[in-house]
C-alpha cells in the first residue's frame, strides 16, 4: 500500500540512535547535554501544549520536575533517540505526582477528556490522553508519544525477572531490563495484532465490543498466535468472531498502537460467504455495511452507525477503501 506509513504513529523516521544505548559514557553525555529534552508522562497521559493540545511539551533535563525524580516505578528517564538537530530526547514517567485537588474523574475512561496541569509547569502545559489528541500531533510528535507510552508501560508491568522472579533493573537507556540475580535480559515486547478489512461485494464486515459507546463499530481484530502467519490469523479470527470464512488475504499497512503495546497489521480479505454467526464472548455484534452507508457514517449523517475512531488504523483503512486507494 503506497500510503501505508501515513497512518497515525507511522513514518516520521525518528533517529532512535540504537548504538548509543549500549555506550554508558555516551548515554551519560546525552543525559547531561544542555540541548537534551524530556517528554513527561503521568498515568499514561502525555504532556502537551497549545490551544488545540496539538504539540508535545518537551522540557529541559534540568527542569525541576525532571530533577525531582520519576516518582513512579521507573528509576530514570528513557532514551528515545535524537532529534533532527541531534538533540537527545528522553521520556520520564512522573505518576508519583498525586494531582491533588484536580479533576481526575475521567482518568482511565474509554474517552478521557480531562487535562491536568502540574503546578511546576507553565500554564497551558497539561497532561492529556493520547487517544484524544493523536490525530492533532505531527508525525514526529506522534511517534515520540507512541514510543514513550509503550516503553514506559512495559517497564511498569515487567519489573521482575521472568526467569527467577528477582527485581530487575533498567539498562540500555531503558530498552532492556537486566536481572542482577540470574543475569536474565528482557526487552520491550510488542504484541502482533491483525485487523481485517473483510469485504463481500460492495460491503465491509464491521463489529463492536461490549462496553463501546453506542453506535461505534470497527473492523474485526485479534492477536496473532505463536506459530501462525498473518494470513492464518486473519482467517481464524474472522471465523471465531463472526463465523465468516475468508479466502484471499493480503497485507496493507501497519500501525504501532501503544494501548498498551501492539503492532497492528492491517490486512484485506475476501469473504466467501455473507452469513454471520457471532461468538458473543468475542464480540457484541457484527454487521455488513455498504459503501453508501459507510460514506454516510464518515459524513456524520448515518442515523445509527458511527465510524471507527479517527487515528486508528481501522479508520485509515476504511477511508482508503471508500476512496478506492487500497493500492
Amino acid at each position: 500500500m503506497k500510503r501505508a506509513e501515513q497512518v497515525t504513529f507511522g513514518g516520521s523516521t525518528l533517529n532512535r540512535a540504537g548504538l548509543l544505548r549500549a555506550d554508558a559514557d555516551k548515554l551519560t553525555q546525552a543525559y547531561g547535554n544542555p540541548s537534551a529534552r524530556c517528554l513527561l508522562l503521568w498515568r499514561g497521559k502525555l504532556l502537551v501544549q497549545g490551544e488545540a493540545l496539538d504539540r508535545l511539551a518537551l522540557v529541559s533535563m534540568t527542569h525541576g520536575v525532571v530533577q525531582d525524580g520519576p516518582g513512579g516505578v521507573i528509576e530514570k528517564p528513557i532514551f528515545l533517540g535524537l532529534s533532527d538537530q541531534a538533540e537527545p530526547l528522553f521520556a520520564m514517567d512522573i505518576s508519583g505526582w498525586t494531582a491533588e485537588g484536580l479533576d481526575l474523574s475521567g482518568v482511565g475512561d474509554f474517552v478521557d477528556r480531562s487535562a491536568q496541569q502540574h503546578p511546576k509547569l507553565p500554564d497551558g502545559h497539561v497532561f492529556a490522553e493520547l487517544r484524544r489528541i493523536m490525530t492533532r500531533l505531527s508525525p514526529r510528535d506522534a511517534e515520540l508519544a507512541a514510543t514513550a507510552k509503550a516503553v514506559i508501560g512495559w517497564h511498569e508491568t515487567h519489573r521482575f525477572c521472568a526467569r527467577c522472579g528477582a527485581e530487575s533493573a533498567i539498562s540500555q537507556g531503558g530498552w532492556q531490563r537486566s536481572c542482577p540475580a540470574c543475569g536474565g535480559q528482557h526487552f520491550p515486547r510488542t504484541d502482533p495484532v491483525v485487523i481485517m478489512l473483510i469485504t463481500h461485494g460492495n460491503s465491509v464486515l464491521m463489529g463492536r465490543s461490549p462496553g463501546w459507546p453506542e453506535g461505534i463499530y470497527s473492523l474485526l481484530a485479534g492477536f496473532v498466535e505463536p506459530g501462525e502467519t498473518l494470513e492464518a490469523a486473519v482467517r481464524r479470527e474472522v471465523m471465531e468472531e463472526a463465523g465468516v470464512p475468508v479466502g484471499d488475504v493480503r497485507y496493507l499497512a501497519s500501525q504501532p498502537w501503544p494501548f498498551p503495546a501492539s503492532l497492528m497489521f492491517g490486512c484485506a480479505g475476501d469473504a466467501l460467504s455473507s452469513d454471520i454467526s457471532i461468538d458473543p464472548v468475542e464480540i457484541e455484534d457484527a454487521i455488513w455495511v455498504s459503501r453508501t452507508e459507510m460514506m454516510q457514517a464518515f459524513a456524520g449523517d448515518h442515523p445509527k452507525l458511527l465510524p471507527a475512531r479517527k487515528g486508528a488504523i481501522a479508520h485509515f483503512l476504511l477511508q482508503h477503501w471508500l476512496a478506492d486507494t487500497l493500492d
